[in-house]
């Protein structure tokens, strides 16, 4: 085998970090970064930060929603799919930020999605006909 090939399978052969927990981890250092510590807050810098991300998160959606040819009336208007893209990228920035004052970790967010879209599952399979309040407790 060539040092090239050797170079280039040494390469390819390196532990790359999880996808998930290396997103937290950029996100808390950019949170922290910008002056937010989210393993230090009280319950109502909490409960301030929760508000604060679900708003931006609210924002984001709007902007995603304005990517999107969505007035029918207009005509004028065209799909924008690299900005979709982009405010999708913006929302993950908030969420992570968001599981991260609720003290969330990826394995966390993980687990979470894992069960709850289990539960989902069920509810699909069962015609979701009745709301049970205990199917999440578990998660």
């Amino acid at each position: 085998m060539s040092v090239e090939n050797q170079i280039l399978n040494n390469e390819n052969n390196l532990i790359k970090p999880d996808k998930l927990d290396e997103l937290f981890r950029l996100q808390k250092l950019l949170n922290e970064r910008i002056g937010i510590q989210t393993d230090k807050m009280s319950e109502e810098e909490r409960i301030k930060w929760i508000l604060n991300y679900c708003r931006a998160m609210s924002q984001e959606i709007a902007e995603l929603t304005d990517s999107v040819p969505w007035k029918w009336w207009a005509k004028y208007q065209q799909f924008d799919k690299q900005n979709a893209k982009v405010e999708i990228i913006d929302l993950l920035h908030f969420l992570i930020s968001l599981a991260q004052v609720l003290g969330m970790n990826a394995d966390d967010l993980y687990e979470g999605y894992v069960k709850k879209n289990k539960i989902n599952i069920v509810r699909q399979e069962t015609g979701y006909t009745d709301k049970d309040e205990n199917d999440c407790k578990t998660i």
